[in-house]
């Protein structure tokens, strides 16, 4: 009998070309709801992720967060500070778990929220969907997710290997930080058809998307169109999240003015929005050439 015997055959529904398994039915993640937030790099995945965090916790939900970044910079606004990663302290301890405690791998952040920071195999090597796996099992282990109500997975990136695309396999919804330029549309579609692969073997259906540092959303909503996709959210490029950032601080700890405010009342009502929904969207992404043909330059 062959070693590939066992593995199932998904026909390429799992991504064209690839060959997934099903993950291990006891690192399945019962009782919170759970949302993966992708996005190109740099488009503000890790702060909307903790302000979606300090929303959610407003709201007085129990709040896990767990960034999936070798830069381990997902929880720093919580926290104040950049957190080691599990990998990293794994590593310290010969990878025996057993020898580690909740509080070696888990900072409790604002508003409670427990924050996580799973890190990354070093550059080349390695595969992120093992360090996610991993980090979920930890958490299991410890019954960090009995007492959850909702995990919030920021995953690096653009990046749509199987590796990267791990969180999906937990997710409920996938929630997509797009702005209102090409480049982050074109990784917003890759992103969207990745999704619809994970999709077919798991319980995982995109939630929608939100324009984040953009004054304008002509060009988002135009795609959102024409391929059935929902846009959730408008968050401003306003100079109240650049100076949060640099104070290691979320949105909802900064002196209250008119522009934050706004910004807060925005991510609280988009948090409303996709812990109470039961709405999923099924949008048919754009071949390469379709995308640049609607959204590129005569």
């Amino acid at each position: 009998m062959s070693p590939r015997d066992e593995i199932p055959n998904l026909r390429g529904e799992d991504g064209e070309g690839s060959v997934q398994v099903h993950q291990d039915a006891s690192l399945q993640i019962e009782g919170a709801k759970v949302f993966a937030i992708y996005g190109k790099g740099g488009i503000g995945k890790s702060t909307t992720s903790s302000n979606m965090s300090a929303a959610f916790a407003k709201m007085g939900k129990r709040v896990l967060q767990i960034g999936c970044d070798p830069k381990h910079d997902s929880t720093f606004t919580l926290t104040g500070q950049l957190q080691p990663t599990v990998i990293d302290i794994l590593k310290e301890v010969d990878f025996h778990p057993e020898e580690l405690r909740p509080e070696d791998f888990v900072t409790e952040g604002y508003g409670g929220v427990k924050c996580v920071e799973a890190g990354g195999p070093p550059a080349g090597t390695g595969c992120g969907g093992y360090v996610v796996g991993q980090t979920v099992k930890l958490l299991k282990q410890h019954h960090l997710l009995e007492d959850t109500d909702v995990v919030i997975f920021d995953v690096l990136g653009d990046v749509v290997c199987g590796g990267f695309a791990a969180p999906l396999q937990h997710a409920d919804k996938a929630l997509i930080v797009t702005a209102n330029d090409f480049d982050s549309i074109y990784a917003m579609n890759r992103i969207i058809a990745a999704v619809q692969a994970k999709s077919k073997n798991y319980k995982v259906r995109l939630a929608g998307c939100v324009a984040n540092r953009s004054k304008d959303t002509d060009e988002v909503d135009r795609y959102c169109r024409t391929v059935g996709f929902n846009r959730l959210a408008h968050m401003p490029d306003v100079d109240a999240i650049r100076r949060s950032r640099l104070k290691k601080k979320t949105l909802f700890e900064m002196p209250l003015d008119d522009e934050i405010a706004a910004c807060q009342a925005g991510y609280i009502k988009m948090a409303e929005a996709l812990y109470n929904s039961t709405e999923v969207t099924t949008p048919a992404p754009l071949e390469d050439r379709d995308i640049f043909e609607l959204l590129g330059f005569d």
